[in-house]
């Protein structure tokens, strides 16, 4: 994927979890450890980087043999927008020539490389700047940028994330179908359902 990097954001506290879900395992992996194998599959390992922030120690200490780039977001707790800001602004500082960044998370255990290259593949294919995971009636993440769009990705503020540019240019938007892309791991509730079907 040339001239491509990866942010996944991992920053934030799992507050309806009531502890640090990147650290939750899933068919024997923690799930931050799945994300990052996963992006490892198709990324220089020099272009992914990882926004951690609440727990940040904790995760970190367990990341291990992962020689990709870590950024610590000290103001995650106004919300994903600056964890975003953190990302790009690590990524373009590593890698100059980056034209296109994927931003993903962490609790979406069904991703896969498969869908970072076919998402890639359309983007080469259309003329749209932003190729959208499409799921549950919504689009969202993984999404790829293409740079005419990271100035705004820079503005966004407090609580508003990828989705927010998407919805707002969806003339510049196609949209790629990952019906698995709707199960995330929020709740107890949400890992006791994926565990069952482990």
């Amino acid at each position: 994927m040339k001239n491509t990097g990866i942010i996944l954001l991992a920053a934030g506290n799992s507050s309806r979890m009531g502890t640090a879900k990147q650290l939750l395992s899933y068919q024997g992996k923690m799930l931050l450890d799945r994300t990052i194998d996963t992006a490892l599959e198709v990324f220089n390992q020099n272009h992914i980087i990882l926004v951690l922030g609440a727990y940040h120690n904790e995760i970190a200490s367990k990341i291990e043999n992962k020689n990709i780039q870590i950024s610590i977001n000290d103001n995650w707790q106004s919300g994903m927008a600056s964890s975003i800001k953190v990302g790009l602004e690590a990524l373009i500082k590593l890698f100059p020539d980056l034209e296109h960044c994927f931003i993903s998370v962490c609790d979406q255990p069904f991703l896969t490389s498969e869908i970072f290259t076919e998402m890639f593949q359309l983007k080469e294919n259309s003329n749209k700047n932003i190729i959208a995971a499409r799921y549950s009636d919504t689009v969202g993440v993984p999404a790829l940028f293409s740079k005419k769009h990271f100035n705004v990705l820079m503005e966004l503020s407090g609580e508003q994330g990828a989705k927010k540019i998407i919805q707002r240019s969806m003339e510049d938007v196609e949209t790629f179908e990952f019906e698995k892309g709707a199960i995330d791991i929020d709740t107890k509730v949400d890992y006791e359902n994926l565990k069952s079907k482990e």
